[in-house]
C-alpha cells in the first residue's frame, strides 16, 4: 500500500490550502472529502453574502475577483472549484473517512471507499455538519430545520427563527421580503453584536415597525405540528407555526477528535490540544487547521486568519521529516 506524506481531511478553503502547500513542497499527499469541493460552503445560503472581502478569503496569493467587495457564495464556488482544477489538486470527493488508527509512524485513514496509509494527518473538517441542538420535545419534527437555503419555500408560512447570529438574521430577513410571517427568538437580550454590520440596522428597523415579530430573553419550550411554545420573560406563549428554523450554530466532530486521541478542555470552549507555532496537535503528526482548532468558539477562526494554517503545517512537517520528497 502506497504511504502518503500526508493525507488532508476536509476539501474545504483551508484543506485546499494545505493541499497547495503540500504540492509546492513536493510532498506525496491526499484531500479526501466526503461531499464537493468546498461542501460546507455548497450547503451554504444560496443569496449569502460573505463578511469578508474577497481578498481576505484568498489562498495562495491566488486573486479571488468578484463584483462586489464581499463575494457571494456562488463566487464563492467558482473561485475554490477553479483553484482545484487548475492546480490538478489530488482529492477525493464524495468520500467520507470513518475512523483513523494510528501505530507507531503510520496513520491508517479508513473511508467509505478505500484505506490509506500516511506518515502525518491534516484534520480540516471545519464545524457545519453537526448543528447545537435546541434539546426540546418535537425537535425532530419534518417542519423543523437546522439548515436554510432559499427564502422561497417559507412563502406565505408561519415562520420561527431562533437565534441571534448571522445565518438567523439574514433567513429572517430573506423570508420576510419574500411574504414569511417571521417570528424571531431570541435567547439573549438583543440583536446579536457580530451580525454583519450592513444587516444589523435593517432587522432593527423592520423590528421596530412591526414587520418582524421578536421574542427577546426567550426559549422554546416545545414544537407541536401547528404551533411552538416559547418561555418569555411574560410566561409560557402559544405561537401559531408552519415551520422551523433552528439557526443555534454549529459544531466540531468533538467525539472524533476523542477517538483520535486529541485532549480537549475541559470548560465549555472544549479548546483541542496543538501547538500554536506548528498546529500539531498533541498526538504526533495530526495536525488541526481553520476553525475546528476554536472548539465551541466557531466565531475565532475563519478562512482569512486560519488560511496560514497551512504554511505553518507544511514548514513542521519538512522540518520532521527531511526525508520525504520536498523542494525548495
Amino acid at each position: 500500500m502506497e504511504v502518503f506524506d500526508l493525507v488532508i481531511i476536509g476539501g474545504g478553503p483551508i484543506g485546499i490550502a494545505c493541499g497547495l502547500e503540500a504540492k509546492k513542497k513536493g510532498l506525496d499527499y491526499l484531500i479526501i472529502e466526503k461531499g464537493p469541493i468546498v461542501n460546507s460552503l455548497f450547503n451554504y445560503p444560496s443569496n449569502m453574502q460573505f463578511f469578508s472581502s474577497s481578498e481576505k478569503l484568498e489562498i495562495d496569493a491566488i486573486p479571488f475577483i468578484s463584483i462586489e467587495a464581499k463575494p457571494k457564495r456562488d463566487e464563492a464556488l467558482e473561485y475554490y472549484r477553479r483553484i482545484v482544477t487548475s492546480n490538478k489538486l489530488n482529492i477525493h470527493l464524495f468520500e467520507k473517512v470513518t475512523h483513523i488508527n494510528k501505530t507507531e509512524s503510520l496513520f491508517a485513514i479508513v473511508s467509505d471507499k478505500a484505506t490509506y496509509s500516511a506518515s502525518n494527518i491534516v484534520l480540516a473538517t471545519g464545524f457545519y455538519d453537526l448543528p447545537k441542538t435546541l434539546n426540546v420535545s418535537g425537535e425532530n419534527l419534518p417542519k423543523v430545520s437546522h439548515y436554510y437555503d432559499n427564502p422561497h419555500f417559507y412563502a406565505s408560512q408561519k415562520l420561527a427563527i431562533i437565534g441571534a447570529s448571522n445565518s438567523a438574521i439574514d433567513a429572517a430577513l430573506e423570508c420576510y421580503r419574500k411574504g414569511a410571517q417571521v417570528v424571531l427568538i431570541i435567547r439573549g437580550p438583543e440583536v446579536g453584536q457580530r451580525v454583519k454590520y450592513w444587516v444589523r440596522p435593517d432587522i432593527i428597523n423592520r423590528i421596530a415597525e412591526g414587520s418582524i415579530k421578536v421574542y427577546y430573553n426567550s426559549t422554546v419550550k416545545e414544537i407541536q405540528e401547528d404551533k411552538i411554545i416559547i418561555n418569555s420573560p411574560d410566561g409560557e406563549i402559544l405561537i401559531a407555526n408552519d415551520f422551523v428554523l433552528a439557526l443555534t450554530g454549529y459544531k466540531p466532530n468533538f467525539e472524533f477528535l476523542k477517538k483520535l486521541g486529541v485532549e480537549l478542555s475541559q470548560d465549555e470552549k472544549r479548546l483541542p490540544t496543538y501547538n500554536t507555532d506548528t498546529m500539531e496537535s498533541n498526538v504526533s503528526g495530526l495536525y488541526l487547521a481553520g476553525v475546528i482548532c476554536g472548539g465551541m468558539e466557531t466565531h475565532k477562526w475563519f478562512i482569512e486568519n486560519s488560511r496560514i494554517h497551512a504554511q505553518m503545517i507544511i514548514r513542521n512537517i519538512s522540518i520532521k521529516h527531511p526525508n520525504t520528497r520536498t523542494h525548495e
